[in-house]
């Protein structure tokens, strides 16, 4: 999930906050009066005294100067986030906070500092707010906050046990808002408990053009994975809603979805296994509709044959919901 990225200002500047709201910062603190003219420049929450977010209600601001500061806070942060500012930046009183509370926004003057709050610390903040007028610390924080903000995912490999052609189903395209690079995928699956990755149209076929921002993924009562570890059915994914995308790195990243293409197709059924457990996933039956193999290539549905391996992520927990449970659950 990505990091929140505040960026703090003390007066007008139209170059700061274009540059901030193109890094991709989700709002801006700044004085009350001039929180209308921010807004003129595009579609970005303000903190302020009677913005979006508004101070002493939806966050409060605290500063640091002795230990006692440190318990006011802990007292406040399961109420409203809290917004912390060490006059001298030392990692001391962030490592306190967060050993006892969650919702704090570490306050931060430079790109450096955004680093070391959210990376070299065992446990980090979630939260960054920068205060600067240099625009290019602005965009080197937005690329730390992405950085920190990718999740690991651990993969495994699932053998192929049968293929076969099945009926007319729909199935869902997702096209996204963004070019997706060759060996980018989504993770879309069938059960509850065992995901494959389906690979982006990005690559060159004999059949028909490539499309970078799409990935043909399984019919419509199947999972996608979404941010903040949740999952949708494909057929209710619609337009602005955001999907995971996983890289070669085993990273994810975040995708806007610019339409799902809902279609009736032939399509078949492929049955695998990881370890002693078995899931099954419908695809459509087409040549340019590929998973992913051990050595992470693109491998067609229609090429698939038992033995194969491809690769998959299991869990060991249900959902239900679209969220993780810990329950007793069978899907055949």
């Amino acid at each position: 999930m990505k990091k929140l990225f505040y960026l703090k200002i003390n007066k007008f500047d139209k170059e700061i906050i274009t540059t901030a709201i193109e890094s991709w910062v989700d709002a801006i603190l700044a004085p009350d009066e001039i929180k209308d003219k921010i807004k003129q420049l595009a579609i970005i929450k303000v903190i302020s005294k009677n913005g979006d977010l508004k101070i002493w209600k939806d966050i409060e601001i605290k500063k640091i100067t002795k230990k006692a500061d440190e318990d006011a806070i802990v007292k406040l942060w399961w109420k409203i986030p809290v917004i912390i500012e060490n006059l001298d930046w030392t990692i001391i009183p962030l490592e306190n906070l967060l050993s006892k509370t969650t919702n704090i926004i570490q306050s931060v003057n430079n790109s450096k500092e955004a680093d070391l709050a959210l990376e070299t610390m065992e446990k980090w903040a979630s939260w960054i707010c920068l205060e600067t007028t240099d625009l290019n610390e602005i965009k080197k924080t937005a690329k730390i906050i992405w950085k920190n903000s990718s999740v690991k995912m651990s993969l495994q490999e699932a053998e192929i046990i049968e293929t076969k052609q099945t009926t007319l189903a729909s199935r869902c395209c997702i096209d996204t808002a963004s070019m997706l690079n060759p060996g980018e995928w989504l993770l879309v699956w069938d059960w509850s408990s065992g995901m494959f990755l389906v690979y982006n149209e990005n690559v060159e076929s004999p059949y028909c053009d490539t499309r970078p921002f799409r990935v043909n993924a399984w019919w419509v009562h199947a999972y996608v994975m979404c941010p903040g570890n949740k999952t949708k059915y494909l057929w209710e994914v619609k337009s602005g809603d955001e999907v995971l995308v996983v890289n070669p790195k085993w990273e994810t990243s975040v995708a806007v979805v610019g339409r799902n293409k809902i279609e009736k197709r032939p399509m078949m059924l492929v049955r695998a296994k990881v370890w002693d457990k078995e899931f099954s996933l419908i695809m459509q039956n087409a040549e340019t509709i590929r998973l992913t193999d051990i050595k992470w290539n693109p491998i067609s549905v229609t090429k698939l044959k038992p033995g194969d391996k491809v690769l998959a992520h299991v869990e060991n927990q249900a959902r239900h919901f679209w969220v993780k449970i810990e329950e007793t659950i069978e899907e055949q």
